[in-house]
């Protein structure tokens, strides 16, 4: 297992409560991204909503600046979202419009230039806790390689993920 990196006296990182996108349009992104994922809106407000994922969210956010950006816009970083089945998603996302990025990974880029990185919840180290699996009514589990890499890392999971 490594070690934390300068750990003394810092708290540490421990997850990802929530990403907030910026967005031009809140109905017309509840669209786009209802056309490629399931999801349970959790809430919303005066120009945000937010999407559940069990234990996390993701916040939409309706600003101007997403509105007022060139159509070629490509930003440096991305994030990923993990989902259950990566194929269907690629599918659902190009049907969506989705401006799909070659390369190894399904990446894409929302109407608002937002970069999403989409990867399968089997093949990644990322684990719900079974209660949040159950909560969402998901019973998946994991590819050898991803259990291999949890146990690397001092995170075995039960027999039955």
């Amino acid at each position: 297992m490594s070690e934390p990196v300068d750990g003394v006296g810092k708290p540490r990182l421990m997850g990802v409560n929530h990403v907030a996108l910026e967005i031009g349009d809140l109905d017309s992104a509840l669209a786009f991204y209802g056309a490629i994922f399931t999801f349970t809106l959790r809430g919303r407000a005066e120009g945000m909503a937010f999407l559940d994922m069990g234990d996390q969210f993701l916040a939409l956010v309706e600003t101007a600046a997403a509105s007022a950006r060139p159509a070629d816009f490509r930003p440096e970083g991305h994030f990923g979202l993990v989902v259950d089945d990566r194929s269907q998603a690629k599918t659902l996302a190009e049907a969506a419009g989705a401006r799909l990025i070659q390369g190894a990974f399904l990446d894409f880029l929302d109407p608002w230039g937002n970069r999403i990185e989409v990867v399968q919840y089997a093949d990644v180290q990322f684990t719900k806790a079974p209660a949040v699996l159950a909560g969402m009514g998901l019973s998946i589990g994991k590819t050898e390689e991803a259990r291999g890499q949890l146990v690397d890392k001092g995170m075995p999971l039960g027999t039955d993920r």
